[in-house]
């Protein structure tokens, strides 16, 4: 009998991390995966401005996304004399084929002139960009190198709350540091990301982790690492992975055309409360109510209106609005998708043929979900229906105001349309993000806005969160 357990226990499949005193053990699974996980340091020219941040101040909320949750170094440095000075950042990556495809953040990537990636073995390749997806921060880059270490790819819907997981990336620069903790919640959606239905973890992440793999025990990725929330600006017990199913279907569409092919309805959608429901004749909470249709749009040509309850898209029910806008994106443009509507107190089923997400240059036609950046708001274009309505010609739209923000704190409102910002016309989604982006953190500035017909000014203060 003794022999026969024996057997049994040496027959046994073995795991990528073991246990120890009932805890998992990571260091078989650090000892095959640490040699395809990079270090990704990028460098750019910008010009010099006055009142620059000095190297030793907190970078503001605003920044930490773009510069991979950092102050990057060099970013408070000495202008050179021609009147520019180098910025650069650091951040992670991981080798996804043997001939030199790396996955990593978009922030970790964008805007730089030179990214150099260095291997495990301390070698410093030149990589070049293949593509970039902002919506999802996904980045794919290639080195040319060949016979290079791998990392296997997981299944991140597999996932579940409570799993222990792993993550190796470069903290301030120390290469292959490994921390370790559980998933604390899956299918998060955070205000400035539609597309991503994040992995929150406690896993410690700070400046420099940004693009390196999330592990589970089997010693396979299921995660890229990518945001932190944080008061402080370092690690505070919640950190956040785009899941790799997601990133793997962005990196398979960046290397086949070099950038993204995202479905687009053409609806502005608001969650449903309980009171919400309650009017409409809903059992309970659930679906994205649509607010507005843009004109010639998919969901008009359908015949989708304003006030259906979107329960449905295919397969999946919509428990949050926050779900529609990512399946949806994950149909390709030209494809139909059947939607369950409540309409009027009854369910019926409409075919959408989905288009093309048109570029943030398009007209006020797009009144689809858009974010805005940091301080808590999600806004859309106006239609020229809506303008004309109002009375105005350009603005964008507040949908939504995350709790707690600095927009909160301002008292702006869904609703609400935002006109001016600092003194500056806002005549578009992108004039916004780049306004915003502009802002100092410490000073308070005004925003005129049109609310019920009437025009008022609040005060905005970046930091106030």
């Amino acid at each position: 009998m003794l022999l026969m357990v024996t057997l049994t226990i040496i027959s046994l499949p073995a795991r990528a991390v073991e246990q120890r005193n009932g805890l998992p053990d990571f260091t078989s699974l650090v000892k095959s995966a640490a040699p395809a996980v990079v270090n990704i340091s990028t460098t750019r020219e910008a010009a010099a401005r006055s009142g620059m941040i000095g190297p030793n101040q907190q970078l503001p909320d605003i920044f930490r996304h773009f510069f991979g949750d950092q102050m990057p170094p060099g970013f408070g440095g000495v202008p050179d004399q021609g009147g520019s000075r180098t910025l650069s950042s650091l951040g992670s990556g991981f080798i996804i084929s043997k001939d030199g495809y790396i996955l990593t953040n978009a922030h970790v990537i964008d805007g730089a002139d030179t990214v150099t990636v260095r291997l495990n073995d301390r070698r410093e390749l030149k990589a070049k960009v293949v593509g970039q997806d902002q919506k999802t921060d996904i980045a794919l880059i290639k080195v040319d190198a060949n016979d290079l270490p791998t990392l296997r790819m997981g299944d991140s819907d597999r996932l579940e709350t409570g799993e222990w997981v792993a993550a190796i990336g470069s903290p301030f620069g120390f290469d292959h540091s490994v921390t370790a903790g559980i998933v604390s919640a899956i299918n998060r959606t955070l205000p400035t990301d539609s597309y991503v239905p994040f992995i929150q973890t406690d896993v410690a992440i700070n400046p420099g982790n940004s693009g390196g793999p999330l592990f589970n025990l089997e010693g396979e990725v299921v995660g890229i690492n990518s945001q932190i929330f944080t008061r402080s600006g370092g690690f505070m017990g919640v950190s956040f992975a785009i899941p790799i199913n997601v990133a793997m279907d962005i990196a398979d569409q960046l290397k086949d055309n070099g950038r993204v092919d995202r479905g687009w309805l053409g609806v502005v959608i608001q969650p449903v409360s309980e009171d919400l429901a309650d009017s409409f004749g809903l059992d309970r909470a659930r679906g994205a109510l649509i607010a507005d249709v843009a004109p010639d749009s998919p969901a008009q040509k359908a015949g989708l209106r304003s006030g259906d309850i979107i329960l449905k898209a295919g397969d999946s029910d919509i428990e949050s609005s926050d779900a529609l806008p990512r399946l949806v994106g994950r149909v390709s443009p030209g494809d139909s998708i059947d939607l369950r509507v409540q309409r009027d107190g009854h369910e019926q089923t409409i075919k959408v043929k989905v288009g093309q997400w048109p570029d943030t240059d398009s007209d006020g036609g797009n009144v689809s979900k858009a974010a805005s950046d940091s301080v808590g708001l999600s806004v859309s274009e106006l239609s020229p229906e809506q303008q004309q309505q109002l009375g105005i010609d350009a603005g964008v739209l507040v949908q939504q105001v995350a709790p707690d923000s600095a927009a909160a704190h301002a008292g702006l409102q869904p609703g609400d349309v935002i006109v001016e910002l600092a003194g500056k016309a806002v005549d578009s989604v992108e004039t916004l993000r780049k306004l915003v982006n502009q802002l100092d953190d410490k000073k308070a500035v005004p925003v005129r806005i049109n609310r019920d017909g009437a025009t008022l000014f609040v005060p905005l203060r970046p930091g106030s969160h």
